[in-house]
């Protein structure tokens, strides 16, 4: 399931995910563009370490050229009208959107045509909304301050045991994907002892210490959505200023010329603060993702507090969500060879939209029930448990025939049978040739991202939870089809660059990306 860190695709599906691996890399771990002249692939690479080398005015003498550089890997060099006019309008109207919906939620009850309506009869102007929304407060500003600090002890102070007491259990210290500029990361995996540990102290305090109430989240929501603000554009800027200044690699930074679409698609792969303090790793899986069953757990807890019983829609959202959180920190390692962290740069995109978008709309089902409680009829709750957990088989089956394809290098059974392939070459950035081969077994053989079909009707079983009358929680579903078909598009683009002639032959044997027959 795609956790896209997170705005366009901040969801730390795990693909933030939050995520899905591509399917373009069944054996490679390279996610650039290849190139196919050697000698061009290594005069950029050369002219890149030209470009950062040491000295007193290096970084000033870079930017000065970073437009200039032709495409290598990864995203756009130079950005053009439309690519910057998508960029502008996401950092105007991403943050709008989600206030919307925070405000139609605590002033309409989560109507999103209400409020419309009020604002063309005149019954209701931006000002008046405005000023009837609850403003920051120190009080949330020291909850969520406690919060971030807290997660950033857990992930830089407390190594990960789980991996020496569960069978099957990826944790440590691990490798990453080797990065455009050559470098392999180290990253210490203990996303699910995180997890644990939180979850642990959260039900202590709720059954025995009572040091906060339950509903701790929910009673600062609109507060708290300030405060994240506040950390989201701070971290961005910080990570924006540091990649000029003192950037953690300079050989995988990437100027396109263009500050706003730098800002938002950033300029480091991997800004890190020491060795171990990793940006992309930190924001989109701990203080964004953890959170989220516990923001979960708090609408429950509102629930019991207003009307004395908690819905199996609740329940049902609660459970569904939680699967996911699981799976995403219990293959965190896997995480490391997805897309955001192998392809993406540590941006606004990922920054802003770890730290606001992913808590605040990732989890409008539950907030939607807390005011809409729904008791679904038993046939309805059983419709929507089976569709989320056959979404579920479906996403972890798929990425897990892939996992199993890779580590055995095809030496395997899928389905019980041996699986088959393309075999394919394509030269990374440096000029070395490498080999990969993409699966057409199983359900990759099904559709090139049956990945994706799965993570779709889970976020479908989330909506549906919360009955058919209003538009809102329904928003989940729309933004996730335009999210992962345009990953698809996108996927595929970046595969077709990399392995040419052996992409259309593998295209020519799964001829569908999503729905067979259908797309």
């Amino acid at each position: 399931m795609v956790m896209t860190s997170t705005v366009g695709g901040v969801r730390p599906r795990p693909e933030t995910p939050l995520c899905s691996l591509h399917h373009c890399e069944h054996l490679g771990s390279v996610k650039w563009r290849s190139i196919t002249p050697k000698t061009t692939s290594m005069m950029a690479a050369d002219a890149v370490r030209k470009r950062h080398k040491g000295s007193s005015n290096g970084a000033r003498t870079g930017v000065k050229d970073h437009g200039k550089e032709p495409a290598q890997w990864g995203r756009a060099w130079e950005v053009d009208w439309f690519s910057l006019t998508g960029v502008i309008l996401l950092l105007c109207f991403a943050p709008f959107i989600v206030f919307f919906f925070i405000m139609a939620c605590d002033q309409y009850q989560c109507s999103i045509s209400h409020p419309l309506l009020d604002l063309y009869s005149g019954d209701a102007t931006l000002l008046t909304i405005w000023s009837r929304a609850p403003s920051f407060s120190w009080a949330a500003a020291k909850i969520y301050a406690v919060w971030v600090t807290f997660q950033v002890v857990l992930y830089m102070c407390v190594p990960d045991l789980l991996h020496k007491i569960l069978p099957g259990y990826v944790g440590g210290v691990q490798d990453g994907a080797r990065t455009p500029a050559g470098l392999i990361n180290k990253y210490e995996v203990n996303g699910l002892q995180c997890w644990i540990i939180t979850h642990v102290l959260w039900v202590a305090n709720a059954q025995y210490f009572h040091w906060f109430s339950p509903t701790i989240i929910i009673d600062n929501w609109i507060p708290l959505l300030w405060c994240t603000n506040i950390l989201g554009y701070a971290v961005s800027t910080f990570a924006f200023i540091k990649a000029y200044l003192f950037p953690t690699n300079p050989e995988d930074c990437k100027f396109t010329g263009n500050i706003f679409y730098n800002y938002m698609m950033g300029i480091e792969f991997n800004p890190r603060i020491g060795k171990w303090f990793d940006f992309k790793l930190f924001f989109n899986g701990r203080p964004g993702i953890v959170a989220w069953t516990l923001i979960n757990l708090s609408y429950a807890a509102k629930q019991q507090e207003l009307y004395g019983y908690v819905t199996n829609s609740m329940i049902l959202v609660n459970v569904l969500q939680a699967i996911y959180v699981l799976d995403f920190f219990w293959n965190e390692a896997w995480y490391l060879k997805t897309i955001d962290i192998c392809h993406d740069h540590f941006g606004w995109y990922l920054g802003w939209g770890d730290c606001v978008w992913l808590p605040f709309l990732y989890t409008l089902q539950g907030l939607y029930l807390v005011y809409n409680p729904i008791q679904l009829s038993t046939p309805h709750a059983a419709g929507v448990l089976i569709l989320g957990l056959v979404g579920y088989y479906i996403f972890r089956s798929t990425n897990h025939q892939k996992d199993l394809f890779r580590r055995t290098e095809g030496n395997c059974k899928i389905w019980g049978k041996k699986p088959t392939f393309i075999e394919c070459s394509y030269r990374s950035a440096n000029g070395g040739l490498h080999k990969s081969k993409l699966m057409t077994s199983g359900f990759w053989g099904v559709a090139r991202h049956m990945n994706y079909t799965g993570d779709l009707m889970g976020s479908l079983a989330y909506c549906m939870a919360c009955g058919g009358e209003h538009l809102l929680p329904y928003f989940y579903i729309v933004y996730m089809t335009i999210l992962l078909v345009h990953r698809c598009i996108r996927d595929e683009h970046r595969c077709s660059n990399k392995y040419g002639k052996d992409w259309e032959r593998y295209t020519a044997a799964v001829p569908y990306r999503l729905l067979p027959n259908i797309f």
